[in-house]
């Protein structure tokens, strides 16, 4: 056992547990961090920055096919799959080197291992060079993470039914493949693997694709992946799955009219949602207290039930994204270093940004429209398409819209909803405008450059309150 105390230990080197290890040395905090695995969590490895690769490459694939739009022709296209996955896999090596980078340069000892709690102050940690360590803190933050969940009649095997883990490391694109789950993970495997070529149908229990998001949107992103040759299934329940030969075949039932049927593909990625990496980390023998979901319960500063224990990320379950896990690190922090920061109630949850990055992107946050209407709200909506903005019509990119919904009486923005092109580098501005109260009116009178997608959300600022100029 080290004489050492720290200040702070974080548990898990993901976006959540970096961040916070950073964020602590930065305010003075003797920081160190337990990772098992490597730096940057699945976000960086496995995750975000790995699909965003393959989502560019796609993208290029799709610019090639429509070379009679853009005035060139070429003949025998080739297309290899293994290098977009060598591309995806160098940008996300370079990434994690700088996280340990950014480790050594804010003096955070990391130590490589697996980290169990001993004690509220104490972390038993078996060493992955062999041996053991404990290390002691004063305040412990838990940021273990979340895996890909899978379902009843479909546990994973990492071969033929897959999480978005084993998927992001295929190196060759699946004839035919099936996704169970049209959230952002499903959406965006099947944008890439479709450009490439496979067929791919996408099975989701729900009436819509992107079930959380706006049912326009879902709508438009729907009617893109139907042109693209994506068989879509909304409405239909995945029954069970098994291997045969060399693929897999998988029955499902209409939840409607109860008619059943079997699909066969080479692979199955199991979409569905995560479930928390709360087991074996010792939460039983310090009474840290979970929920019926395996989630570890939190206040507004990430304080668990028990003092000088925190948790942030996944592990939380409020809202598994990358940049949620970061903010709520950064939080958890700044209370135990008694430095000014902003608590995030579950209100706070709702306004979080939101982004699918297949194509059409989809960006959002806040209500959507029938939400906030099943809420009684009074509201006004501004909306305004792609199709009439001179920069989008330049890209070749007309799909889509930005949807803004404002309190009919206050103008308070309550949710806004985008599709289209580069939507998810044009929600910071509404962002912005939702965390300082801007109205759609102000966002409306300050100017934007022309000619830029941007001025799609003036528009549909003007739009709430029926004074868009180009429609």
């Amino acid at each position: 056992m080290s004489d050492v105390t720290y200040d702070v230990v974080v548990l898990g080197g993901g976006p959540g547990g970096y961040v916070a290890a950073i964020r602590a040395s930065q305010l003075g905090q003797k920081t160190a961090l337990i990772e098992s695995e490597a730096l940057g969590g699945v976000c960086l490895n496995w995750g975000c920055i790995p699909s965003k690769a393959l989502l560019k490459n796609a993208e290029v694939v799709n610019t090639l096919q429509r070379g009679k739009e853009f005035g060139f022709a070429f003949e025998n296209l080739t297309l290899d799959f293994t290098v977009a996955y060598q591309r995806s896999r160098q940008v996300s090596e370079r990434l994690v080197k700088g996280i340990g980078s950014l480790m050594r340069k804010n003096k955070i000892d990391v130590f490589e291992g697996r980290g169990v709690l001993r004690s509220a102050g104490e972390i038993d940690v078996t060493l992955n060079k062999g041996g053991s360590e404990v290390v002691k803190a004063k305040h412990i933050i838990l940021a273990t993470g979340a895996r890909a969940r899978g379902l009843p009649g479909l546990e994973l095997d990492g071969e033929r039914i897959m999480g978005y883990r084993q998927a992001i490391v295929q190196q060759q694109a699946p004839k035919r493949a099936l996704i169970v789950g049209a959230g952002p993970i499903g959406m965006e495997f099947a944008y890439v693997w479709r450009s490439y070529g496979a067929e791919v149908t996408v099975i989701e229990m729900l009436p819509q694709v992107l079930p959380l998001e706006d049912d326009e949107v879902s709508a438009e992103v729907a009617k893109a992946f139907k042109k693209m040759g994506v068989n879509v299934l909304t409405s239909t329940r995945t029954e069970g799955a098994e291997r045969a030969g060399d693929g897999v075949t998988v029955r499902v039932k209409q939840v409607d009219s109860g008619a059943e049927s079997s699909l066969e593909a080479d692979l199955m990625l199991v979409a569905t949602g995560v479930l928390p990496n709360s087991a074996n980390i010792g939460l039983e023998s310090v009474g840290v207290k979970v929920n019926r979901g395996g989630f570890v319960e939190v206040d507004e500063y990430l304080r668990t039930n028990v003092p000088g224990i925190y948790a942030i990320g996944d592990l939380t379950g409020k809202l598994a994204l990358a940049h949620v896990a970061s903010a709520q690190g950064i939080v958890a922090v700044e209370h135990i270093a008694g430095h000014e920061t902003t608590p995030l109630s579950d209100e706070k949850y709702t306004d979080m940004p939101r982004c699918t990055y297949c194509n059409p992107q989809v960006a959002s946050l806040g209500l959507t429209e029938k939400q906030a209407r099943a809420k009684g709200l009074e509201i006004k909506v501004g909306k305004f398409p792609f199709i009439a903005n001179g920069k989008a019509l330049g890209l070749g990119e007309r799909e889509g819209f930005v949807k803004i919904i404002a309190d009919a009486k206050y103008g308070e923005i309550i949710g806004a909803h985008l599709v289209g092109p580069e939507v998810t580098e044009l929600l910071p501005e509404l962002v912005l405008a939702k965390t300082w109260e801007l109205t759609p009116e102000e966002i409306a009178r300050s100017v934007h450059a022309h000619p830029t997608l941007s001025e799609v959300i003036m528009e549909a600022s003007h739009g709430v309150f029926g004074a868009a100029i180009h429609m």
